[in-house]
């Protein structure tokens, strides 16, 4: 309770601060209206004890409000045995802090323990009433009671419909964590794609030039394992860290790329080491411009998903180029072209990608982004995939 007092504002501290001075004078005055020092204190003591049931953590919240209850009822039941009792007031703040106890039993507590912390609650509320002299008795109860009751029964309902805020919310923030767990389960699969392409094309490279009977010096037998070894050693940092994301994080962080569009360099870099050449153009007026995380995460991903699947499906490809351009009727739209000069494949190959999850969950991202993507065979040949984006869209 502390820590989040001060992790509030000033003016949210000194505004709480005299709140609870005033409830603090409250108590006091009702204190003194009984005209006996040791039930002052007690009326102070109980009264405190019931707003403080009020503002623990939900933790301690079972334990502080059963000795609120207790040390209230008790303080009733010693009063009507004195002869110095309150003359206005039994005690109008703990009263309300008795019903409004009873709303966050309610909300909650398990609606076992709930039955017998309610009801308690509401009778120590009830029973306050006691405290007034004997002769006010039959007005209190006439006039008051029935007031009390309704306010009780009021408690009930707005904890009840806490509650069920609260498991709506419950439920929702589960919905976005595991829509937020698919995603990387996405992002692993297009990590791990990428990757495992490259190590099946150089592979393929290998065997197909010893068994032509051209086989690759030791040198270059070396150099090509080397990047074999590479690309696995990248796909297995990949997967080790979303998967630990998936299963160790409660509420995991938004590791997806952000910021500039640098990111992909290093992406098209690769690519030409282990495949055809590869030409990035990126528009000067990005080059270090800070874009939205869902802009730059949907870009990379374009990039990617379309790099490896020219790998995996390309067929004569001798040139991919890679654009990326603020769009020249707009400029806060973002234009991305991934193209390549191979011959059309299968469409069944090539616009499906790898099983068809691809292009799918690319489209899924780009509009994640507010934009769109369209994939086909280019005017010249080849493939071509154009995303159009907003540079300011947030993430829907």
């Amino acid at each position: 309770m502390i820590r989040t007092f001060r992790n509030r504002s000033v003016i949210q501290q000194a505004l709480l601060s005299l709140a609870a001075a005033a409830v603090l004078a409250l108590l006091v005055a009702e204190g003194a209206n009984t005209g006996f020092v040791p039930t002052a204190v007690a009326t102070v003591l109980t009264g405190a004890l019931c707003v403080a049931a009020l503002v623990v953590r939900p933790v301690r919240f079972p334990l502080a409000a059963a000795v609120a209850v207790t040390a209230s009822v008790v303080l009733t039941v010693v009063t009507t045995q004195l002869t110095h009792r309150p003359e206005n007031t039994p005690g109008m703040v703990e009263l309300c802090a008795l019903l409004l106890l009873t709303a966050r039993a309610v909300r909650l507590m398990p609606l076992l323990r709930a039955v017998v912390l309610v009801p308690a609650a509401a009778c120590a509320a009830g029973l306050l009433l006691l405290r007034l002299p004997g002769a006010e008795w039959p007005t209190a109860g006439t006039v008051l009671a029935p007031v009390v009751l309704l306010g009780a029964a009021l408690a009930v309902v707005l904890g009840l419909y806490l509650r069920v805020l609260d498991t709506l919310r419950e439920r929702e923030l589960l919905a976005d964590r595991q829509d937020q767990r698919l995603e990387y389960a996405r992002e692993l699969h297009d990590f791990v794609a990428h990757h495992i392409t490259a190590i099946v094309a150089q592979t393929k490279a290998v065997r197909f030039a010893t068994a032509s009977g051209h086989a690759p010096a030791p040198a270059e037998l070396d150099t090509m394992l080397g990047r074999i070894e590479e690309a696995g050693s990248e796909a297995m940092e990949s997967m080790r860290g979303i998967v630990s994301v998936l299963r160790t994080s409660a509420e995991p962080a938004d590791t997806r790329p952000g910021g500039t569009l640098d990111r992909i360099r290093p992406l098209v870099a690769d690519f030409a080491r282990t495949g055809p050449p590869a030409e990035l153009t990126l528009d000067p007026r990005l080059a270090d411009r800070t874009l939205p995380p869902a802009v730059t995460t949907a870009v990379h991903g374009l990039v990617r998903e379309s790099l490896t699947n020219i790998r995996k499906h390309g067929v004569d490809v001798g040139r991919v180029t890679v654009d990326v351009r603020l769009s020249p009727d707009d400029a806060g739209r973002l234009e991305v072209t991934v193209a390549d000069d191979g011959r059309a494949a299968r469409p069944g190959h090539r616009t499906r990608g790898d099983g068809g999850y691809g292009l799918l969950g690319l489209a899924e991202r780009i509009e994640g982004a507010g934009g769109h993507v369209t994939a086909g065979p280019g005017a010249g040949g080849g493939w071509r995939v154009v995303a159009d984006l907003p540079l300011g869209a947030e993430r829907r």
